[in-house]
């Protein structure tokens, strides 16, 4: 089938990421990204890859895995036809993880020049992607810019003879690094090869790719997974968003802890580049506490470091973070690519700073190359979870003193102007200078992202940031307190400045 002329390709374009619709499944949405576009991507980047590394496409191995997606196997396919019609070498490894096919490129016996990974993490199920990834690590956006362009030509050279396709298990090696990284690190004194044995832990895949860390890497280690459920990968998700954000997943793995009387649980995204946790009474840790208690550890074994996060973190971490740890806490635009990217630039600049991580669930460790790896994440958990059990106390003593808002509330105010961007500055500029005139309103200093404004006075205590959406006409509003009543007062002041707004739909207030 011809691709059409006029085809877009710089729609595909999701920052460093590309994403389209695959399938039919919402009125007046078009089909963008079928296997003959996939193929023609598979193309590109073997080309943009030879010339990154400056081998021909000839000598390079590239492998691609994929999610749960009903996609999946036709665009994969075609992804593998284009990637050995251009002469190199694919290693098809099935059903992976995002951070599995970054490791792949520097895991021994495999060491493949690139990897791709089809996933469009946990958006409706009709929707494809595609992730790059180099030994340097994921694609950038100028990157993937620059793929697009190669795509458009459609002019490649197709080899006299096709490379080949070999099926290949990375799953099972990439599992085992998480086995012998918890083996080793909790040191068990008296069970070193099953250190959470008499442990209870749930894992919920959401019927994405994640089902492997329950069998591959927690029963091996001895724990109990009883409980464990949608683990099976199934492109509907018929049991809830696989998304660790979501209400309902999280209500879902809460609820499996409580029945089963678990430990622990654990929840993955789609493609397991993003994780949360419960603990044992049942209690989400995601957002502040999970990067509290992310903070806690990291701090433990690197002391005064700086932790990373995006714009939207409470003060209670803050004070958290730098008072009761004795780090340093740098908030940054959202965006997990923007917080990676700022922790990379800090450590390097002489600011050591080991992890970065939103509170969507993305985090990356600098000890794990900067990779966001929602099963890094958890082992590094687990490793003290097991920790505690063996000196007779719990997780989350690690975070009994972070302090969480009495009230929190996110809005979305949508813009309705077509240069959504310029007014949407705009708005958040007039914001500025009105809170400024507040008495009691203090403009946050070295905020990255928007405004961040410091409410004062005893009745609302608490806090507001204003930013514009990375993708989306919209202005998202974050309100915090800490005494009841707070994020309304805070609410109603606010909307007295938005209504002098036109082109703004404050339905959500």
């Amino acid at each position: 089938m011809a691709i059409e002329q006029n085809f877009n390709w710089n729609k595909l374009q999701n920052g460093s990421d590309i994403r389209g619709i695959a399938l039919e499944g919402v009125v007046n949405e078009n089909v963008n990204l079928t296997p003959e576009i996939a193929k023609i991507l598979g193309q590109a980047f073997v080309t943009w890859l030879s010339h990154k590394v400056n081998k021909p496409s000839t000598e390079l191995i590239v492998a691609v895995g994929r999610d749960s997606r009903l996609s999946g196997p036709a665009i994969m396919q075609a992804t593998l036809d284009g990637i050995t019609a251009v002469g190199s070498q694919a290693y098809d490894f099935e059903m992976a993880s995002t951070p599995a096919m970054f490791m792949s490129t520097i895991t021994a016996g495999f060491e493949c020049d690139g990897a791709i990974m089809l996933t469009a993490s946990h958006l409706p199920f009709n929707r494809n992607g595609l992730k790059f990834f180099t030994a340097q690590g994921g694609l950038e956006k100028k990157d993937i810019s620059d793929l697009l362009a190669l795509a458009a030509t459609n002019n490649f050279e197709i080899a006299a003879v096709k490379g080949r396709i070999t099926n290949r298990d990375f799953m099972s090696v990439y599992a085992h690094q998480f086995v012998e990284q918890i083996r080793s690190s909790v040191n068990h004194p008296t069970n070193f090869d099953r250190p959470l044995a008499g442990l209870k832990i749930i894992v919920d895949a959401g019927n994405g790719a994640g089902g492997f860390y329950a069998d591959r890497v927690l029963q091996p280690l001895g724990a109990d997974t009883t409980g464990s459920q949608f683990l099976d990968p199934d492109g509907t998700f018929p049991n809830h968003v696989p998304n660790p954000e979501d209400p309902t997943a999280m209500a879902a793995i809460c609820q499996a802890v409580i029945a089963h009387q678990a430990d622990f649980g654990i929840i993955f995204d789609t493609d397991v580049d993003r994780s949360a946790a419960v603990d044992s009474t049942g209690k989400e840790l995601n957002r502040n506490r999970l990067i509290g208690l992310i903070s806690a550890i990291v701090l433990q074994e690197h002391p005064q470091s700086t932790i990373v996060t995006d714009s939207i973190t409470s003060d209670g971490l803050t004070q958290f973070i730098e008072q009761d740890l004795g780090g340093t806490h740098h908030r940054f635009k959202r965006g997990y690519k923007n917080v990676i990217n700022e922790s990379m630039r800090l450590d390097r600049s002489g600011q050591e700073s080991w992890v970065a991580i939103e509170t969507s669930g993305h985090a990356a460790m600098k000890e794990n190359h900067f990779l966001d790896d929602g099963a890094y994440l958890v082992s590094k958990l687990l490793i003290e979870l097991a920790k505690s059990k063996l000196a007779d106390r719990s997780l989350t003593d690690l975070i009994a003193n972070l302090q969480e808002p009495v009230e929190s509330q996110e809005l979305r105010i949508k813009i309705a102007t077509e240069d959504f961007q310029a007014y949407g500055n705009k708005v958040i500029e007039q914001m500025q200078a009105f809170a400024a005139s507040q008495t009691d309103w203090k403009i946050v200093p070295n905020n990255y992202e928007g405004v961040r404004v410091a409410c004062t006075s005893e009745i609302e205590d608490g806090w507001y940031l204003l930013r514009l959406s990375l993708h989306d006409p919209a202005i998202p509003v974050n309100i915090e307190s800490n005494v009841a009543g707070g994020v309304d007062r805070i609410k109603q002041r606010l909307l007295s400045f938005l209504q002098t707004q036109e082109s703004l739909d404050l339905s959500a207030f």
